[in-house]
């Protein structure tokens, strides 16, 4: 059941903040998130910082606006709380919500559908990652990850094996669970997915041109660090390519709502990266960016992905 939030007088909480690394660009989300609901008279919606207590302080919400980043918010976690309360929330349910914080199951949920992926290894804790990058036949360089975080926390390219060992220690700072990727020169790209009448639709693709040598948390939340390209400077069949691309990979991982679906365009093939599915609403956040680019202002933006609640049930 899809409900539109008609009533003005609706008490709404704006979910932020919370337990993860991702808790400061969260909390800018979620502010930005709270002034347009108010410009848009919905005076009782609040700001909930998300803490053990949550269960308690959602006490008497209608709806919950979820704009929290990472562990507990992005993962399912949040939304099986909200499940259990009864309380309609925004964005993707709780199994999408699991998978695609994990990029390693997203990787197997993508792999049936044939989506295009760039060649990886998953390494458990004890696991030798020389043996596995071998027997997985890739080669230097790579990009080490954490299989289940955010904002580029965590990540790092290696040229050696040398290099590996740090890379892996610093990426279990976040997770025990590691992805290792081949690295690939391409075109990064990412396309918002939004949902109206149920029906998922693809915003304008932003190419994005880091000045580091690949998007890293300080290209993604420094100011002047990436250079913005919108529209994606790329071909009209590959543009129509990415979007059909999003599209399925959003409705595969059995998404809702809203998220965004990151690329890597190389020898013009779309190359997934990974699926956010509670994308950032801060000042310099790629969807809002996109959404107006499309004729969808911020205020309209956060109207269209809070009249999603009751599409993840």
């Amino acid at each position: 059941m899809q409900y539109t939030i008609q009533d003005k007088n609706a008490k709404i909480a704006v979910l932020c903040g919370g337990m993860s690394s991702e808790r400061e660009i969260s909390l800018r989300s979620g502010k930005n998130c709270l002034d347009a609901l108010k410009r848009l008279g919905y005076q009782n919606a609040q700001i909930v910082d998300v803490t053990e207590n949550i269960m308690n302080d959602l006490k008497g919400f209608d709806y919950a606006y979820n704009t929290l980043h990472g562990k507990f918010g992005e993962d399912g976690c949040i939304q099986g709380v909200l499940e259990i309360l009864k309380i309609p929330y925004t964005g993707c349910g709780v199994m999408s919500s699991a998978i695609c914080m994990n990029k390693e199951y997203t990787k197997k949920v993508l792999k049936t559908a044939n989506l295009p992926l760039i060649k990886s290894v998953y390494l458990l804790k004890g696991e030798n990652p020389v043996k596995k990058i071998l027997e997985a036949d890739l080669s230097y360089p790579l990009m080490v990850k954490p299989v289940s975080e955010g904002s580029s926390f965590g990540m790092s390219k290696v040229n050696c094996d040398g290099e590996l060992y740090d890379a892996i220690a610093e990426a279990r700072k976040y997770n025990s669970e590691i992805l290792i990727e081949e690295y690939l020169e391409g075109i990064c790209a990412t396309v918002g997915i939004l949902e109206k009448d149920g029906k998922p639709f693809a915003t304008e693709i932003l190419e994005l041109r880091p000045k580091n040598e690949w998007y890293d948390y300080e290209a993604k939340y420094t100011k002047g660090m990436t250079e913005f390209i919108l529209p994606a400077e790329i071909s009209e069949d590959m543009t129509n390519k990415v979007k059909e691309c999003a599209i399925e990979t959003f409705k595969v991982c059995n998404c809702s709502g809203v998220s965004r679906v990151d690329f890597l365009i190389v020898n013009n093939i779309p190359y997934i990266l990974e699926i956010n599915t509670n994308p950032g609403m801060t000042d310099t956040s790629d969807l809002p960016a996109q959404a107006k680019v499309c004729g969808i202002d911020y205020d309209n933006l956060v109207l269209l992905i809070l009249n999603s609640v009751g599409l993840n049930k």
